[in-house]
Formats: C-alpha cells, sequence, structure tokens
C-alpha cells in the first residue's frame, strides 16, 4: 500500500533566461521579458511529494519533519533571495528556467533521500505556470 506524502515550501529568487550562444535578437524573441539583462524575480512555490510504503511502527511513509528540514538546508538555503544567474553555482552555467530549477532540486533531494521512496518535484513559477520533474 504505497501512499504519496507532500511538503509544500516557499522561496523569491531572481533569473534571466539567456542562451550565452544566441544573439541579443534571438534570445529576446525567444525569451522575451524573461530575458531582461537586469533580472527579474519569482515567488516559486515548491512542493515535494514522496511516495512510499506507511512504516508499520510510526505510521509515516516519512518524517515530514525531517523532509522539511532536507528542504531547508539543501534547498531553501541555496536559492531563497538569490540571483539565480549570479549566486549559485548550479545555474551559472544552465539557464535557470523553471524546468530546470525543478530538475537540480530533484537531483539535489534524491541525493538525500532514500531511494525506496518515489520522488516528484512540481515547481510553481506563478499560480497558472508549474512544471513536474519525477526523474525520467
Amino acid at each position: 500500500m504505497k501512499v504519496s506524502v507532500f511538503r509544500k515550501e516557499h522561496f523569491n529568487a531572481a533569473h534571466r533566461l539567456y542562451n550565452p550562444s544566441w544573439t541579443e535578437e534571438r534570445n529576446q524573441q525567444i525569451f522575451g521579458k524573461c530575458n531582461n539583462p537586469n533580472f527579474h524575480g519569482h515567488n516559486y512555490d515548491l512542493i515535494v511529494q514522496l511516495k512510499g510504503e506507511i512504516d508499520p511502527d510510526t505510521g509515516y511513509v516519512y518524517d515530514m519533519k525531517e523532509l522539511s528540514d532536507l528542504i531547508k538546508e539543501h534547498v531553501l538555503n541555496k536559492f531563497d533571495h538569490k540571483n539565480l544567474n549570479l549566486d549559485t553555482d548550479e545555474f551559472r552555467n544552465l539557464n535557470p528556467s523553471a524546468e530546470n530549477i525543478a530538475v537540480v532540486i530533484w537531483n539535489i533531494l534524491r541525493e538525500k533521500i532514500d531511494r525506496r521512496f518515489e520522488l516528484i518535484i512540481r515547481l510553481y513559477e506563478t499560480e497558472r505556470n508549474f512544471v513536474e520533474y519525477d526523474g525520467n
């Protein structure tokens, strides 16, 4: 019997979508306002989903305090109130699109969470725009 548990967190970050191998015109054509050379920011909502068996001793799939602490230490402390392009190693050479941010977060947490749990990252860039990544 597998059950999913979810932890929702929030962080704020600035970024610029830009491909250095393209011309300024092409970057502007593809990324529009998101290509602002002075950057722009988002209030991201992050939902971390773990799916697994219920532990018969605790009644938990996963200790939510432990999950919260992992997210804060390894994701929020790294990305919250940062310029993703300039302040983080992860996006120094990787375009910080919502898709890439979700994959990076998944990779960070996958190293910290036992593989017996399925891990899915859902990242809301706005209320209407979000991405989801499950490692596949």
